[in-house]
């Protein structure tokens, strides 16, 4: 064991924590007044309940009989069972306590559920999303991270995904077009403008998002090596170049740059390093951070050709983006950054054989997240309805499914006074 790796750790299971209560204060400026108070609780309710899911039954199918090339764990580990000393499974090679790897883990499995929440604002009954994603971490977020992670069998086929690209990002970008596609179009849209309510309150959640990502990528090295420093490098200009690219195709196509721009490049050209971080080099993040912006961007603009829904653009930012950076990585991927990087990056003399890994490994994500949560969003329809009434809709998540209001304020007289 590593003291020094412990401490890094710990740190990088607190900020990564806190990119959730981050998320909820990005998605929260942008859904309308009523609505947010509902985006937040989703957020938030997530930490409660999938932490104990994932200590309970989920670390377990993710990290059980590690190594194994398979499709999904064993029970070794229910109900934490041998996680509270040692260093796990000699083929895991830690230097960290095993109890910590599984604390840190976690924080990865609440904040991807907690990532769709984006893409179903407004319209999704709160009973519904949680028992939705109590059953995914379990059916479908454990068996990706086991094929991924955990050396199931993408790892052994040969890709890459550091921090989760695939894992986290097309995992939960698929799972929030299967949920949209059941759940339908939101009253008035596109209809009808539906401006965020308070985009300093996204800032600041873009600012948190920003911050814990360096726990979320660096800290994906389990120790404080330089696999580490070049994560954090590589996150920090990802996403400058992402906003700066996000930025500068906005001010082609409409004229200005907006703050909710800059704050969706940031967050687009952190997805898209989040497979590469530990992985790339050189200015290879400002390239992955750029396109990224540019890309997503751009792939926003579809919902409005195909007609579906995405409130807050998930699938444009998490989807896209997760994709972008899982088949940039087949571009870039150094081993001279890296000993894990057997096959090199077209980039940098190695062919497209690590390419073609990356691809097989998001197409099996992609396909595999969304037609297990398009049966699982089916299923829940059915059996206690997805969507909250109309006239639940048009008075907002706040009072339907939560009894309280975000802001209150007294008459209009007090209010005057006041101003």
């Amino acid at each position: 064991m590593d003291s020094g790796n412990t401490a890094w750790m710990l740190i990088a299971t607190a900020l990564v924590l806190f990119m959730t209560p981050g998320l909820a204060f990005f998605y929260g400026g942008m859904v309308r007044a009523k609505n947010v108070l509902g985006m937040l609780m989703q957020n938030f309710f997530a930490m409660g309940l999938l932490a104990v899911i994932w200590a309970v039954l989920a670390f377990s199918l993710a990290f059980g009989d590690f190594g194994n090339g398979g499709l999904i764990g064993n029970l070794d580990f229910v109900g934490l069972r041998d996680v509270a000393t040692g260093l796990g499974p000699a083929a895991m090679k830690l230097s960290i306590p095993f109890v910590l790897f599984c604390a840190y883990q976690m924080t990865f499995a609440i904040i991807t559920p907690a990532l769709i929440t984006g893409a179903t604002a407004d319209r999704l009954k709160f009973s519904a999303y949680a028992v939705f994603i109590g059953v995914w971490v379990v059916v479908v977020y454990a068996p990706v991270a086991h094929w991924v992670f955990a050396g199931g069998w993408l790892a052994k086929l040969g890709a890459l995904d550091f921090a989760g690209g695939a894992v986290v990002h097309i995992n939960a970008g698929a799972a929030a077009l299967a949920l949209i596609l059941v759940l339908g179009k939101r009253l008035g849209w596109p209809r009808d403008a539906m401006h965020p309510h308070s985009l300093p309150l996204t800032m600041l959640g873009t600012g948190i998002l920003w911050f814990g990502w360096f726990g979320f990528n660096a800290g994906s090295a389990l120790a404080a090596d330089g696999v580490a420093a070049m994560a954090a490098m590589n996150t920090f200009l990802a996403a400058s170049a992402g906003m700066l690219g996000w930025v500068a195709v906005e001010k082609l196509k409409d004229g200005k740059p907006t703050t909710l721009g800059a704050a969706s490049g940031a967050v687009a050209g952190l997805v898209a390093i989040t497979p590469c971080a530990g992985f790339v080099g050189g200015l290879s993040p400002i390239a992955i951070g750029t396109i990224a912006g540019v890309v997503c961007f751009l792939a926003i603009q579809l919902k409005y050709r195909l007609g579906y829904d995405d409130a807050l653009d998930v699938v444009g930012v998490h989807l896209v983006g997760g994709l972008a950076g899982a088949l940039l990585l087949g571009f870039f991927a150094d081993s001279a950054v890296n000993a894990a990087v057997v096959d090199p990056g077209v980039f940098l003399g190695g062919g497209f054989t690590l390419l073609g890994y990356q691809a097989v490994a998001s197409i099996s994500v992609l396909a595999f997240s969304l037609v297990v949560s398009l049966a699982l969003a089916k299923a829940i329809d059915m059996a206690i309805g997805l969507r909250v009434s109309k006239e639940d809709e048009m008075n907002g998540l706040d009072l339907s499914q939560h009894a309280e209001n975000a802001y209150a304020f007294d008459d209009l007289g007090s209010m005057g006074r006041i101003g």
